[in-house]
């Protein structure tokens, strides 16, 4: 057995790429189930290609998954990848650009053949023309060992070929010391049903283990430490799984019934497929025939007093406007979860963008203000989805909850919180008759009560027309129209008595502050740092609430030089923030689909440090 020597690291990011057919997905989703199992810090970016079903081989049907963890704290999913395992040559050509200079390119030699070459656009072969040579480079016939590895069960071709991605997994378990028994029961547990595929899997990552335990051309194998977390329990959770989680935390804590009405699209689905496993939870799931049926369903089911539900991403919202407008006139409390994604109209299905702020805010007929809050990270989704919740039952509002593609489908260690911690959001519904009318409203916080119907004594009619205050009657008079207009977007700004302050990350004043909302929250805050360790006088605020905004945001912005606001679109937060508090703030946009790069605003705030 050659001689194998050991390194320690502190960080890697590992890319893998293959064809949509090929598993990357699930190979990286185990290979950080493993990660997060050894206590190493990391984030994730699934990288799905927006065809259903591109022809293999080609540029367009690339998939690619890469996961950035480390015995530090790790807030992106890495600028660049210190190893890509590209399965055919047009994986290869998809993602060499991110790869850094001498770093590792695990490629499967099948997949780099004449067929595939020419459908990548390759006038020769990158793994023997000396194209590569500033990196290392491992070849190996992945293919053609996964069918040795089953040569003697008689399995289909096709069943062969797409086992292949377990023979990557095990290399890579092997060359970075993580352990296969997770993914050994896991294969036990999907494939109990069907014993071939289980023990055609089990063989291949075994295979691969053992490919890079006695082979010659892996002579180091790689060590990274957990990382030092907070003590507690933690699991891995995606961003779509926390936001549900924390649905499900806010029906309980509220002690309802959680209704979800939602028309299944990308990349929000995976909100309803996760809801819908919790039936015993006094969850219940509606799969509506359009967006229109899901958010009217979910606004029936308020009435009714449940936490009514509603999941969609922007093309979603722009049908739901009308009844959207609908929850602000009848004053029900109503959460929207919008999993943004790159538009307009269809737009990027599969990609990330923070497109649709300004349909939160503005994106309605009439003066219809909703509140509206955006998760920061994976993690942060529960929290976000928790704390809209809680806003929607109290203020008696429909609620925005943002998140987007990239912090839905992408994933890091999530400290699980004591249920018992949680605070009690039980709302108070209305059961005496004497002196009910449907419009009454509460003193501090201005919402109308929420009395069940079938309840003795408060019958009340609901709808879309304007009501008379305090009565609820549909009331067409200029002055009570100015009069309600006025009280539901001052229901709104009482909010910001309810909510913490903005905290600035770094000093209170300076020569820059960065402000973000979203998921630019990991890529901004490891710019900051970078400038932060190199003396540089550059904050950082990320704003948790965005209608409507704690009352310390204008201080906060004036006591600064410069204002810089990166967003995944052409600037729409900034528009606010110059329109509301008049500071001259310079924005930096990136409208590719894909999360920032902290080297990115790195760059920007140095431009602004050095005047230009």
């Amino acid at each position: 057995m050659p001689e194998k020597t050991v390194q320690n690291l502190d960080e890697v990011t590992i890319r893998f790429a293959g064809d949509s057919g090929d598993g990357m997905q699930l190979t990286g989703t185990q290979f950080t189930n493993t990660t997060a199992i050894l206590g190493n810090d990391l984030s994730t970016l699934p990288d799905y290609p927006a065809e259903i079903r591109a022809p293999a081989g080609t540029l367009f049907g690339v998939s690619g998954f890469q996961i950035h963890f480390g015995s530090t704290e790790i807030n992106t999913p890495g600028d660049q990848c210190d190893v890509l395992v590209a399965m055919n040559a047009a994986a290869l050509k998809v993602n060499l650009g991110s790869l850094i200079d001498g770093g590792t390119i695990i490629a499967n030699t099948e997949g780099f053949n004449d067929k595939n070459l020419k459908l990548a656009g390759y006038t020769s072969n990158p793994l023997t023309d000396g194209s590569l040579d500033k990196y290392r480079l491992y070849a190996v016939d992945i293919t053609k060992l996964t069918a040795l590895a089953l040569q003697d069960m008689n399995l289909s071709s096709k069943l062969v070929d797409r086992s292949k991605n377990f023979f990557a997994l095990g290399m890579m378990y092997w060359m970075y010391n993580r352990p296969m028994e997770p993914t050994i029961e896991w294969i036990k547990n999907k494939f109990a049903n069907k014993p071939e595929i289980k023990e055609a899997n089990l063989r291949v990552l075994k295979a691969g283990w053992n490919y890079g335990e006695t082979t010659e051309i892996f002579s180091v194998r790689y060590e990274v430490g957990p990382a030092k977390l907070p003590p507690g329990r933690y699991r891995n959770i995606t961003g779509n799984q926390a936001l549900a989680w924390g649905l499900m935390a806010a029906a309980k804590k509220a002690k309802l019934d959680l209704f979800l009405g939602s028309y299944p699209i990308t990349p929000a689905s995976d909100v309803l497929h996760e809801l819908s496993l919790y039936k015993n939870f006094s969850v219940k799931t509606f799969q509506a025939e359009d967006e229109i049926a899901g958010i009217t369903s979910a606004l029936g089911a308020s009435f009714g007093g449940a936490l009514g539900v509603t999941t969609t991403s922007g093309p979603g919202v722009a049908l739901k406007t009308e009844a959207i407008g609908l929850a602000v006139m009848v004053e029900l409390p109503l959460v929207i979860c919008n999993i943004q994604r790159g538009g307009p109209s269809t737009g990027l299905p599969t990609k990330t963008e923070q497109a649709d702020l300004l349909q939160a805010l503005y994106g309605r007929n009439g003066e219809a203000p909703v509140p509206v809050i955006a998760a920061a990270t994976p993690a942060d989704c529960f929290d976000a989805a928790f704390e809209a919740s809680r806003i929607a039952l109290k203020y008696m509002t429909p609620v925005f909850c943002l998140s987007d593609g990239y912090l839905g489908n992408g994933s890091e260690p999530w400290l699980i919180p004591d249920f018992n911690e949680l605070p009690d959001i039980s709302p108070k519904f209305r059961t005496e008759k004497e002196g009910f009318f449907p419009y009454l409203r509460d003193d501090k916080t201005l919402s109308r009560p929420w009395a069940i119907p079938g309840t003795p004594g408060l019958e009340h009619r609901i709808g879309g027309l304007e009501k008379q205050h305090i009565t609820g009657n549909v009331n067409y008079e200029p002055q009570n129209h100015d009069f309600m207009v006025r009280l539901r977007a001052e229901k709104v700004e009482r909010i910001a008595n309810d909510i913490p302050l903005a905290q600035v990350e770094g000093d209170a004043s300076g020569d820059v502050l960065v402000v973000g909302w979203g998921g630019t929250y990991g890529a901004i805050k490891s710019a900051v740092t970078r400038h932060r360790q190199r003396g540089n006088s550059v904050s950082h605020l990320h704003l948790r609430w965005l209608n409507p905004m704690p009352k310390n945001v204008g201080e906060i912005l004036y006591k600064f030089k410069h204002v810089v606001v990166p967003e995944l679109n052409l600037g729409q937060l900034i528009k606010v923030l110059r329109a509301k508090f008049l500071v001259p703030a310079v924005g930096l946009n990136k409208v590719q689909g894909l999360p920032f790069k902290a080297i990115e605003i790195e760059n920007k705030i140095d431009e602004i440090l050095k005047g230009k």
